[in-house]
């Protein structure tokens, strides 16, 4: 398996330039893709790249629906005020143009002759046009020969030769676009993009592949693509460049940023990336937070081995898979069976998994009921003789229903599988229910419920694990769903009389820990809070 090498081509080491966002410490280009189906709409929307700060567009000319080459091109380039990339993709390619070859290329040639500063031709034709442009190319047109494979992500051999292959063209720029089937694809990319001595665009598409629009600024990519809108993309995956700027501090990273980020599956809701680059932000530490959208927890930290991949905060489904792949787990990590926190040694690459979440939610639970019976903080726990309900029995369930124990509560799992819930009431010493019978389950009144499985979780929040009428005998409800911040089972307790805590509680509350973890720093608790009081 390719582990990957933290060395960094060195035509991008140490190199800083001024920009609208202060220093920058990479000379990655931020591209936006214009796309649009005439003429004046490209020009309007090259102002708003201008605006956003890019620094160059790319003309997708096989998105105009009528095309005058020798009026428009000549229009195009005079009126946008950034550096332009001309772009007319074929059919077979992957875009949308599916006229005359020749006629293709002369437009391209057109482009070149009038100003271009980019053209982008596909591998498949580039020896022959390379040829027919020989001791014509204006000085500043580079030309870029491009590789779009939407199947997959070759091996590293393959896309060496690749590289070759298309050096042999005479390119001045090296393009290859694969696609992503799990994100470890994305570590050849990144390995072929350090050892290449050429200028190179290095793109694995797909949300797997979003690192590698992203990373690029700290492998020394030639240049990534960030679209001027959410959602109208060229191509799968693609950032906006307000996330690329705003979220993930594109400019700031270089090749010593540190990379932490959060691995799960489903991932793309999570707010951690938020939460952790404005924080790194504000402190000034080198670091890049971002989605890694994982299928196989263990080969993923195997491939993803140097130290520059520092460390990782776990989600569903592999705080559990994730203890296993670590050489050391803290004993209440250990304990619940989970780990939601991994960090890496920076001398021995040895991995250190600890357990984040126990505390952030028993925190959260326990202040709201002192809130609701005016119990001071300094009379025990108020979960003390509790029966504290937990549904679900994967790792933050593990997590609160070993926190409640540890606070002398009563615990009992509730949980889809009965087989399961059992299980983990033996580890802990509780009762076990089914899900299915949790509706009928109410022995006394003032219960604790707390829900750790993802019912109700966005995009599905009309459900919820337990009906509204069974509500009324739980004194507080707790849900560790944040996305929305008020999910269905909270409304309905909330209605039916219960107390309730929100998962962003306890997010922000593991979230303080890890930040201490990943940084050596203390956490912004007032930063934290003010950044999530927005969603």
């Amino acid at each position: 398996m390719a582990t990957l090498n933290p060395l960094i081509a060195s035509s991008s080491v140490g190199l800083k330039m001024e920009t609208g966002g202060g220093m920058r410490k990479n000379p990655t280009l931020i591209c936006a893709p214009i796309m649009a189906d005439s003429i004046d709409k490209m020009v309007i929307q090259m102002a708003k790249a201008k605006a956003s700060t890019a620094d160059l567009v790319e003309i997708r000319l096989d998105s105009l629906k009528s095309f005058n080459p020798s009026e428009d091109l000549k229009l195009l380039i005079q009126q946008c005020p950034l550096p332009t990339l001309f772009t007319y993709r074929p059919v077979w390619e992957g875009g949308q143009y599916d006229g005359d070859e020749k006629e293709r290329l002369d437009v391209l040639r057109l482009a070149m002759e009038l100003g271009a500063d980019y053209i982008d031709v596909e591998l498949k034709v580039a020896d022959d046009f390379i040829k027919s442009i020989n001791g014509k190319k204006p000085e500043k047109t580079k030309v870029i020969v491009s590789s779009h494979n939407y199947q997959n992500t070759p091996s590293v051999l393959e896309l060496g030769n690749l590289v070759a292959r298309i050096q042999s063209t005479g390119a001045d720029i090296v393009k290859i676009a694969t696609t992503a089937l799990e994100i470890t694809d994305v570590a050849r990319i990144f390995q072929i993009m350090v050892h290449t001595q050429v200028p190179i665009i290095g793109i694995v598409m797909g949300e797997r592949g979003l690192i590698s629009r992203i990373l690029c600024g700290k492998f020394g990519g030639y240049l990534t693509f960030g679209t001027l809108e959410a959602g109208v993309v060229s191509a799968p995956g693609q950032p906006t460049i307000e996330d690329l700027l705003n979220l993930y501090n594109f400019r700031q990273l270089g090749p010593d940023t540190k990379v932490y980020g959060i691995i799960g599956k489903p991932v793309g809701h999570s707010k951690s990336p938020i939460l952790y680059n404005q924080a790194f932000k504000s402190a000034g530490f080198n670091g890049v937070y971002v989605h890694l959208l994982v299928d196989d927890v263990a080969k993923f930290l195997q491939t993803y081995s140097s130290t520059d991949f520092a460390g990782f905060s776990c989600t569903i489904p592999h705080k559990e898979a994730a203890v296993k792949c670590c050489d050391e787990v803290d004993p209440i990590a250990k304990s619940i069976g989970a780990v939601n926190c991994i960090i890496r040694s920076q001398n021995d690459g040895k991995l250190f998994g600890y357990n984040t979440d126990y505390v952030g939610a028993i925190s959260a639970i326990e202040d709201g009921l002192r809130a609701r019976y005016d119990i001071n903080s300094s009379a025990g726990s108020p979960l003390a003789g509790k029966l504290f309900v937990v549904i679900g029995a994967g790792g933050a369930g593990k997590a609160l229903a070993y926190g409640a124990k540890q606070k002398g509560a009563r615990v009992v799992i509730a949980n889809r599988t009965y087989e399961r819930a059992r299980e983990l009431a033996d580890i802990i010493g509780g009762d076990a229910l089914s899900l299915a019978d949790l509706a009928h389950f109410h022995p006394e009144e003032g219960m604790i419920l707390a829900n750790t499985t993802s019912i109700g979780m966005q995009p599905n929040i009309d459900e919820t694990p337990v009906p509204k009428d069974a509500l009324k005998y739980y004194s507080l409800v707790f849900d560790a769903i944040y996305t929305p911040k008020i999910t269905r089972l909270l409304r309905e307790a909330e209605e039916s009389g219960a107390t309730i805590v929100s998962g962003l509680e306890m997010f922000i509350g593991q979230a303080y820990e890890q930040y201490e973890r990943f940084t050596g720093l203390p956490a912004p608790k007032e930063q934290f809070r003010k950044t999530m009081s927005k969603y």
